[in-house]
């Protein structure tokens, strides 16, 4: 549903700039040209942006909750700690307002964006006294990734460079299943959690014409942590009551975009 509607609303902004665009033919030159003054950011504005996302805080950290789970990770037959280099792709649309007074240049902005920014391992270990084969496998996703954020930035006439910073969120996924030396599911957990926290950056944009601009911009995000319960499955020969993963929900987009100024 989420991946349609970001699809259905590129689409209408789209077709909104390729009708105004279609409207050129009619209007006077000037009004789309770049006069000899200086370029206006003040305005209601709309856009597309892609780029690409990686983690930030990759260690996944695993505790025992009971004595025989506590014994494995200190022995190793559970991984105590495991790395999870969360990257992928990232695409979403934005909608803005700009205020410029002087060469200064203040505004809101809100984004959402669509994320494949995931990573799973499957770390071997072995029983303690039998040392037979253990796997273990992690996995973590940011399904979604939302921003509220204020801009303040210097314009130098058509190009201008801001910081930005606000409110984040977006969607977390967490799975673990620990298995047993018949490859049997011993201990498992997943989640899916809603999460807030904030967001950080800085970015360039560059006028193409008086409606058309190009931006380019760094975030960092942070969504707190989650800790997951991999708790033991009945019948299938795990000891104990199972084990708590922390997994920290942080990261980094870097990002072009277009923005339509109506």
């Amino acid at each position: 549903m989420f991946n349609r509607l970001l699809v259905a609303t590129a689409a209408t902004l789209f077709g909104s700039v390729t009708v105004q665009a279609a409207d050129l033919s009619s209007a006077a030159p000037s009004k789309y040209e770049f006069s000899s003054g200086t370029y206006d950011w003040t305005g209601f504005y709309g856009g597309v942006n892609a780029g690409y996302g990686f983690g930030g805080d990759k260690t996944v950290h695993t505790k025992g909750q009971a004595a025989p789970n506590i014994a494995n990770i200190a022995g190793g037959a559970r991984p105590g700690s495991v790395d999870l280099d969360r990257n992928g792709g990232v695409g979403g649309v934005q909608l803005g307002y700009n205020y410029q007074f002087g060469q200064w240049v203040a505004g809101v902005e809100t984004d959402i964006s669509f994320t494949d920014v995931s990573d799973s391992r499957n770390i071997g270990t072995s029983q303690l006294n039998t040392h037979l084969a253990l796997n273990n496998k992690f996995e973590s996703k940011i399904k979604y990734l939302g921003t509220l954020r204020g801009r303040f930035g210097y314009a130098f006439d058509r190009t201008l460079i801001y910081a930005t910073g606000g409110l984040a969120y977006g969607e977390t996924s967490q799975s673990i299943d620990m298995f047993g030396p018949t490859g049997n599911t011993q201990f498992s957990g997943d989640q899916s959690r809603f999460k807030v926290g904030y967001t950080v950056g800085a970015g360039i944009e560059q006028a193409i014409t008086q409606n058309l601009s190009f931006k380019t911009e760094y975030l960092f995000y942070d969504l707190g942590s989650d800790k997951l319960n991999v708790a033991v499955i009945p019948g299938s020969g795990g000891a104990g009551t199972g084990y708590d993963s922390r997994f920290k929900n942080d990261g980094q987009m870097i990002r072009a975009g277009l923005n339509w100024k109506f």
